[in-house]
């Protein structure tokens, strides 16, 4: 069954708010100042995101994507620095959700505002990509030997939840 524009709209939506919430609600509590600015902007891009999906749709229903809020919760507990969140953004949310928005755009029927949306939304999912890897190459190297084990674990998780699936629309 193919899903309908709203369907596929109130997915994004559900991604977008719940990176908004977790990463809004951890940035206070992480230790390294840089990563608290970055966790901070980036929430708030998927907060503007899930503005702009919220006004095209009117009234969307919306509820946060368990194994997308999982593996965010996981990254904060983690790694207090906030280090770990970022890379979950950078190298195993944001990647997906950029396959998620290109699903979406070649699922959706012909819809120009939502096709917008969805474009705006890919270059967002990229331009916080880049500036967490600006901030993070002037921080100090993480030499934790558990840190790549949990980072590993975080795409693993969404391996087992079904890749694009659990994440987005898959065609």
């Amino acid at each position: 069954m193919t899903p309908t524009n709203r369907e596929i709209a109130e997915h994004l939506l559900a991604c977008y708010d719940t990176i908004y919430m977790v990463l809004g609600e951890s940035a206070p509590t992480l230790s390294n100042d840089a990563y608290v600015v970055r966790t901070y902007e980036t929430a708030r891009a998927y907060g503007a995101l899930a503005l702009g999906l919220r006004e095209h749709l009117d009234e969307p229903a919306s509820s946060p994507i368990p194994v997308l809020e999982e593996v965010l919760r996981r990254a904060v507990a983690g790694d207090g620095s906030g280090a770990l969140v970022l890379y979950a953004m950078a190298m195993v949310v944001g990647p997906r959700l950029l396959v998620s928005l290109l699903d979406a755009r070649t699922a959706l029927s012909p819809d120009p505002g939502l096709t917008a949306l969805f474009n705006d939304a890919s270059m967002v999912v990229v331009k916080e990509i880049r500036a967490t890897g600006e901030v993070a190459r002037d921080q100090a190297p993480i030499e934790d030997i558990e840190w790549q084990p949990l980072a590993r674990d975080l795409s693993t998780t969404f391996d087992l939840a079904g890749n694009a699936e659990s994440l987005g629309i898959s065609g």
